[in-house]
């Protein structure tokens, strides 16, 4: 009986070390393994067993893409003013192998390597460069921090500048100057609208006047055409009347009683004196006799 229950007892623990060694490696980790002390194998995602007492998992990584902001560094630029500046790194982890053993705490290394590119580059530049080229800085770091912690198995994707933090007196300073600019624009944008609105005024007058000059015009040619056509058809009634009359052939007797219509109008007018060719007196002779006894009641 005592026996039996020692045999239970060591399968008991066989079964607790068991299930105890038995590791599952989530989606996006790797575990890194170590027998007897040395480096043996790094475990992706599933189910995996190591041996009690002789297997160890050194490292527990995540594969996922890691944010890293780290705290404002002071940098001084070529014009010896002094700023301070943060930055925020985003890589990941491409050797779980050399990530673990390449470099010891690796976030350290790459905060402090951060700090040191980040003082070689703004060393170059004056302050005004530095506040205007964000991403030429950030693209710098970036592939400096890539080509060094390669060796780490880390990969580097981007590098931000969050914060750029001048002195207070420059920043004081920036925003009296970026007052008066915006004043400036104002101005300028003011005198332009106020050009453009007498520009227009002027438009408007001219085209007035020209709108004005083409209606005199048009009015004095249309008036013109009027006379002009009147005249026309005076002519050519006059025109067809003697055509009709040449065609109609009239004798002598209706040419004089045309003649006296004629003279009739001539002596209606308020003229004092008519002149009349000496082939046409027996007819006006003749018309003066007939407008008087027109005019004589005794002739009734």
């Amino acid at each position: 009986m005592p026996q039996l229950i020692i045999i239970a007892i060591i399968i008991l623990v066989i079964i607790i070390a068991i299930v105890k060694n038995i590791k599952i490696v989530p989606q996006a980790h790797a575990f890194v393994v170590e027998r007897l002390g040395a480096y043996k194998s790094t475990w992706s995602t599933g189910f995996h067993i190591k041996i009690p007492f002789i297997d160890r998992i050194a490292k527990k990584l995540s594969l996922k893409e890691q944010v890293v902001d780290f705290p404002p560094q002071p940098v001084i630029t070529r014009d010896n003013v002094t700023m301070q500046i943060d930055t925020v790194v985003y890589f990941e982890i491409t050797d779980p192998k050399l990530y673990t053993y390449g470099v010891e705490r690796p976030l350290s290394a790459i905060e402090n390597l951060t700090a040191t590119t980040l003082r070689n580059i703004i060393g170059d530049l004056e302050l005004d460069a530095t506040l205007t080229s964000r991403d030429t800085i950030n693209d710098k770091i970036q592939i400096i921090l890539d080509e060094a912690t390669d060796a780490w198995g880390i990969k580097v994707k981007r590098v931000e500048l969050k914060n750029i933090l001048p002195p207070k007196e420059i920043q004081d300073s920036m925003e009296k100057q970026m007052k008066a600019e915006r004043e400036r624009r104002a101005k300028i944008l003011e005198a332009e609208g106020e050009k453009k609105s007498q520009i227009l005024i002027a438009e408007g007058h001219k085209e007035s006047a020209i709108l004005k000059a083409d209606a005199v015009r048009e009015a004095k040619i249309r008036e013109a055409q009027g006379e002009a056509e009147a005249i026309m058809l005076v002519q050519k009634a006059q025109a067809d009347a003697l055509k009709i009359l040449n065609e109609a052939s009239p004798t002598d007797k209706v040419l004089q009683l045309k003649s006296f219509e004629t003279f009739e109008k001539v002596a209606d007018g308020k003229s004092t004196k008519i002149i009349v060719p000496s082939e046409l007196k027996p007819l006006a002779t003749v018309a003066t006799t007939l407008k008087e006894m027109m005019n004589d009641p005794s002739a009734e």
